[in-house]
């Protein structure tokens, strides 16, 4: 043991200056033996050295393959049912925020909103013979109240002739009688006025804009008007059309099946806002954090490079939101890792390509922790 110290010190410790560690070199490679114990002692300490080095500053980055691009897309298409009267876009064209993708044909729409604002214009009628009915009916009431006065008085009159036996009995019957009915027709002409006022919501000034059949009239016009505007189809946002060839001049587009059939819409892709979804493993979330940079590559584009930021950490796997979750509480139940999705916000595009919905990505996350940080730290 005290050899080995001795020869190991020998070799180790070159004499100063270029001709000492020349003669110290060769006199070691000359010695097979002591080159293989030196060898043994410096080499695994040195190869030792430098994976502890490397293993303590590295476990900053976090990569995965298991990423892709994504951005917002669409099936256009509308609420309202009809025949489809032209397209206006083509294949892959590039459409701006607005711009017409299809037209449905605006007859029936048309029609529909003549009646309703035919309708509309019968209401301001409605409501002005109505006021006019109510002054009328006021009139009446005002006359078969004075008639009714005069019975009254007429009544009064032959009460006290009978008393003298003046008039017959009849005379005074019949003066009751009308007395009676000038009364019963002044109490019902009020009530019809009661109603009639009902009708102008208790204003007989009531203008016809605020009369409640004339607001219902309105909201048909509306509904009708409404429906004839999305009889034309535009854009929601910006982006490349697709999946047209499946949408033809007279097909019948049924508002209640758009959502289910392709047939009755026009596909539409964002061209901007793009964003990256990385399925990471549960195992390497440890550090991720909202706000992390991320430089990731593009399989389509070899040599771009492109960063980002992490923009949210999925609340839950993909499994847990799956429609058959994997839920297994059985004996033969086998742990697997999960992934879970990260968003990525892409800041920068230093190669100013385009990126396309379903393109594959690898991602480097900085977590800015390395291993010997969190060995100080405890974590």
């Amino acid at each position: 043991m005290n050899v080995m110290r001795t020869e190991t010190a020998e070799y180790a410790a070159p004499v100063a200056g270029s001709a000492g560690i020349r003669g110290w070199a060769a006199a070691l490679w000359a010695d097979k033996a002591r080159l293989r114990r030196v060898l043994m002692i410096w080499g695994v300490a040195i190869v030792a050295a430098v994976a502890l080095f490397f293993y303590l500053t590295g476990g900053r980055y976090i990569s995965a393959d298991d990423s892709y691009v994504h951005a917002a897309q669409l099936m256009v298409s509308t609420d309202v049912s009809g025949l489809v009267k032209e397209v206006n876009v083509k294949e892959g064209q590039t459409v701006k925020k607005g711009d017409i993708l299809f037209r449905l044909d605006p007859q029936p729409f048309q029609i529909a909103l003549q009646n309703a604002q035919a309708d509309l214009a019968q209401t301001v009628l409605n409501v002005e013979g109505t006021k006019a009915q109510y002054q009328s009916i006021l009139g009446q009431i005002a006359s078969q109240q004075a008639t009714m006065n005069l019975n009254q008085i007429t009544f009064n009159r032959y009460a006290i002739l009978a008393k003298s036996n003046a008039i017959s009995a009849t005379q005074l019957d019949q003066a009751r009688g009308a007395m009676q009915s000038a009364s019963a027709m002044v109490v019902s002409l009020q009530q019809q006025a009661r109603q009639i006022l009902a009708q102008l919501n208790g204003n007989p000034n009531l203008p016809a804009t605020q009369a409640p059949a004339y607001m219902k009239a309105k909201a048909v016009v509306d509904e009708a008007q409404r429906q004839l505007d999305h009889a034309v189809i535009r854009a929601p946002f910006d982006g490349i059309v697709t999946e047209v060839d499946s949408l033809q001049p007279g097909t019948l587009v049924i508002s209640a099946m758009s959502a289910f059939t392709t047939t009755s819409a026009v596909g539409l892709v964002a061209t901007s806002g793009a964003w990256i979804d990385a399925n990471l493993k549960e195992t390497d979330l440890t550090y991720v954090r909202t706000g992390n940079p991320v430089s990731f590559t593009v399989d389509t584009y070899p040599g771009c490079k492109f960063a980002g930021h992490v923009g949210a950490v999925s609340a839950g796997s993909d499994s847990t939101f799956s429609a058959l979750p994997s839920e297994n509480a059985s004996g033969n139940w086998v742990k697997v890792v999960q992934r879970i999705p990260v968003r990525i916000t892409v800041d920068k595009n230093y190669c100013n390509v385009p990126l396309r919905s379903g393109m594959s990505t690898v991602v480097s996350i900085d977590t800015g922790q390395r291993r010997w940080s969190r060995l100080l730290n405890g974590d």
